[in-house]
């Protein structure tokens, strides 16, 4: 995947937003203002960090060698995945909608519910 599938795939997400802060050096996908996945534009390898369940970013850490602890994140809980590696498109793009649904489990529920209902459009 490129940057351009990337953004095309998370904006595809329901709700999805993004910005470009911090001086157009990362590309970062919302939903309700909650970050779920960020891309650095400046590094040389082409990467995207997502959010996880403790235990699940461990076990994705320990099963695909291209996932590495996020740098720029609390580790435990981020994880970035580099898109030339191990991982097929199919995968990356699992981690990015669970990244989204793990977010999304920690909003109130009146956002929760309309997540829910656009979720199913």
């Amino acid at each position: 995947m490129n940057i351009e599938e990337l953004r095309e795939y998370c904006l595809s997400l329901p709700l999805a937003t993004e910005y470009m802060p911090f001086e157009d050096k990362y590309l970062i996908f919302c939903i309700y203002d909650k970050w779920f996945a960020v891309i650095p534009l400046n590094d040389v390898d082409l990467k995207i960090s997502v959010k996880c369940d403790p235990d699940k970013a461990i076990v994705l850490r320990d099963t695909f060698r291209s996932v590495i602890p996020a740098w720029h994140f609390n580790k435990k809980h981020w994880n970035s995945i580099l898109l030339n590696d191990d991982m097929d498109d199919k995968t990356v793009k699992r981690c990015i909608k669970d990244s989204l649904e793990e977010v999304v489990k920690k909003l109130p529920k009146k956002l929760r519910l309309e997540y829910e209902i656009a979720s199913k459009k």
